[in-house]
């Protein structure tokens, strides 16, 4: 072994740990974003079948079984309010649309990410979309 090769080891196990920490930090953070994803978008699917479900039931009350009872977007509002104020989801934003029997529901929510090194976000966003169709048959 010569004069300089001494302390190129040290050197290649200083990155090897730098490369291992980082990879660490990513599947952290990849890992912690996906359960939230996935926690919101039980909440969006939970908030369009409410809304559905509410909106139908008042149809059906109103104006009996069928195909063409009217979807009223501000009750659909209010319902998927409602729900998310049960849930306790952390939901930053949310939208609600109709189109003929079908409700959409997008929600939004910033995530606390568990690691963040220097220079890193600390935080990140997370959206989910959902939609429910109800149709009543006779």
């Amino acid at each position: 072994m010569s004069r300089r090769d001494e302390g190129q080891i040290a050197v290649m196990v200083v990155g090897f740990f730098i490369v291992i920490a980082l990879l660490a930090v990513v599947v952290v953070n990849s890992s912690a974003a996906f359960l939230q994803r996935q926690e919101l978008n039980n909440a969006a699917d939970g908030a369009a079948l409410a809304a559905a479900d509410g909106l139908r039931q008042e149809a059906v009350y109103r104006e009996g079984i069928g195909e063409n009872a009217p979807l009223d977007p501000q009750r659909a509002r209010l319902l998927v309010g409602s729900y998310l104020s049960s849930a306790t989801s952390g939901v930053n934003s949310w939208t609600v649309s109709i189109d003929e029997n079908t409700v959409r529901v997008h929600l939004d929510r910033s995530i606390d990410l568990p690691l963040a090194p220097p220079g890193w976000f600390a935080t990140s966003r997370v959206t989910a979309d959902a939609a429910a169709l109800l149709r009543i048959s006779q």
